[in-house]
């Protein structure tokens, strides 16, 4: 990996980590546990527009785990790997199949998909069927939050491309 390809994935990294640890030291935005606008998610969607799946999927696995590790919250890891990972799959797919248009509907499945990742992690750590009543609200809430941060990430992307050389 080119040296510089890889200063610039380093620094998604930390943008992305600051963007989470920032987004989860302010209080919720609504009074409804586990809805967050997802901001590191702009980060994964550039990254995922300019260079290949498997970076983008490194800078969200080590995202990840660094925010778990420095927020000292260890369960959260599990849901974030739940929910990051399913996204992530489901973003990138989606992202082929519009060849890289429409980033905000990229943005839109991944944010439902995150809430169903974790609720699925949910069930599997809980046992409990319940959990699957609160997923209406969930997906209500990826719909709204994808449509943010899929806007973010379009416009961020409209910047950067006039002041970065991306190396694929």
């Amino acid at each position: 990996m080119k040296t510089q390809k890889l200063t610039i994935l380093a620094l998604f990294t930390a943008a992305a980590l600051i963007l989470s640890l920032v987004e989860s030291a302010f209080p919720p935005l609504v009074p409804i546990p586990g809805i967050r606008l997802g901001l590191a998610n702009i980060v994964t969607l550039i990254i995922l527009l300019n260079f290949t799946p498997g970076n983008a999927l490194c800078v969200l696995l080590a995202r990840i785990l660094l925010a778990s590790i420095f927020s000292g919250q260890a369960m959260s890891l599990l849901y974030s790997l739940a929910g990051g990972t399913v996204c992530f799959f489901v973003m990138w797919g989606i992202n082929r199949l519009l060849t890289g248009h429409y980033i905000f509907l990229t943005s839109i499945f991944g944010g439902c998909f995150h809430n169903i990742g974790q609720i699925l992690a949910a069930f599997l750590i809980t046992g409990t069927a319940g959990v699957f009543a609160y997923l209406p609200i969930l997906l209500i809430s990826g719909i709204v939050t994808g449509l943010f941060t899929g806007l973010c990430a379009h416009f961020a992307q409209r910047f950067l491309t006039r002041h970065i050389d991306f190396p694929m």
